[in-house]
């Protein structure tokens, strides 16, 4: 399955004192890319309470910098996929240049029940989509 990448939009608010993006301000880029892939993914008909999915970890690299007048790119794809878990990876990019890579351990998450649960054949049929070659 081809997802198209997020298209960011840098904002003025996004960046410091030094005229680039704030480090932080890359998590909720990945967040965004997340909700744009997964949403594709799993469609809209989700019910999101009993079949959700919590952040376990975060971990970015940065090679370079983001600048208010860039029109920086995020391709996700999958990692790896385990039990009740799989891995998100994130590249960022400006002009086909990488200049951020991100990576998140998503787990799956009842909301009701509050507690993980093993991931559905379905959905892990639709992760392996994403997984790259």
């Amino acid at each position: 399955m081809k997802i198209n990448p997020y298209p960011v939009q840098v904002r003025y608010v996004d960046c410091d004192m030094a005229g680039h993006v704030n480090n932080a301000i890359y998590l909720n880029y990945f967040e965004n890319a997340r909700v744009h892939y997964l949403g594709k993914l799993f469609g809209t008909d989700r019910d999101w309470e009993t079949e959700g999915i919590i952040l376990r970890t975060n971990e970015i690299e940065y090679f370079s910098p983001i600048y208010l007048t860039d029109e920086p790119i995020i391709e996700l794809y999958v990692e790896s996929i385990g039990t009740k878990s799989f891995t998100l990876c994130y590249e960022v990019r400006v002009n086909d240049e990488l200049r951020t890579i991100g990576k998140s351990v998503i787990v799956c998450f009842n909301n009701q029940e509050k507690k993980s649960y093993i991931i559905p054949e379905k959905d892990r049929y639709l992760l392996q989509q994403l997984i790259r070659n």
